[in-house]
């Protein structure tokens, strides 16, 4: 159980961003299942603000445990980026994560113009400078990023896309591959859906048996539906439970 809200932002974080796909006000929230126990909830949230007197996005999401394993394995975890309206770039990303003990408080300061970043460690009261690649994401603004990237009308089966992401103080390629078209059962009907898989570094957040499914909405917002993950030790399931502020209709089928 450990990180599990940390994998739930993770591999939302593989879905994306897109001025057209969203709006100020868009929010989304989560019910994630480890077997058949309802363990935790998780939520993202997006709206406009200002930074350095620039106008940005702020998305925040927050996820926490809930019934038999709050009592005995607590997860309150925080995660906040600020990302620029016109390309989607991450400016200042914070990760505040308290995981059964397992604890995280950093805060990370993007320059896109000499590709570095700074790493402020509350934790262990550090400050460092990395080097990192071209238009570099975290882990969340990844999200937004790659929903942009999606073209519906232009994908392939099999198609691959690739990010720079910068996560616990190292760069690295992300990929992700369209798996294929699907109609999905969800809380609010079937939804025609898009169906990924991504690729990470095992010794990350997964064990080399384990694998990842997920499935974002085939219209023009392109919203996060559900999440598999089969574990070493059981399976976790996220899915939408809510949301509102939706910038496009939400396509249900209704047949």
């Amino acid at each position: 159980m450990k990180l599990i809200l940390s994998i739930f932002f993770f591999f939302w974080a593989l879905t994306g961003f897109s001025q057209s796909a969203y709006g100020d006000g868009e929010w989304l929230s989560f019910k994630i299942k480890y077997g058949w126990f309802n363990t935790s909830t998780a939520s993202l949230e997006i709206e406009k603000r200002l930074l350095n007197d620039e106008e940005v996005f702020h998305v925040v999401g927050i996820g926490k445990s809930v019934g038999l394993l709050d009592l005995f394995f607590k997860v309150r975890d925080r995660y906040e980026t600020y990302i620029t309206k016109d390309e989607g770039l991450p400016l200042k990303f914070i990760r505040d994560i308290n995981e059964g003990g397992y604890k995280k408080n950093k805060e990370l300061f993007f320059d896109h113009l000499t590709n570095r970043v700074k790493v402020v460690d509350f934790k262990h009261n550090t400050i460092e400078t990395f080097d990192m690649m071209d238009n570099t994401q975290d882990m969340l603004s990844a999200f937004y990023k790659l929903r942009n990237t999606i073209d519906i009308n232009k994908l392939e089966v099999g198609q691959e896309f690739y990010l720079n992401m910068f996560f616990d103080n190292e760069n690295y390629n992300f990929k992700t591959k369209f798996l294929g078209y699907e109609t999905i059962e969800t809380k609010f009907g079937k939804v025609a859906a898009l169906k990924f898989r991504p690729y990470v570094k095992a010794e990350r957040v997964f064990e080399e048996s384990e694998s990842l499914t997920f499935w974002v909405s085939a219209d023009k917002n392109k919203i996060p539906l559900k999440i598999e993950a089969e574990l070493a030790v059981g399976s976790l399931t996220a899915e939408l439970d809510q949301f509102k502020g939706l910038k496009h209709p939400f396509q249900i089928n209704m047949d």
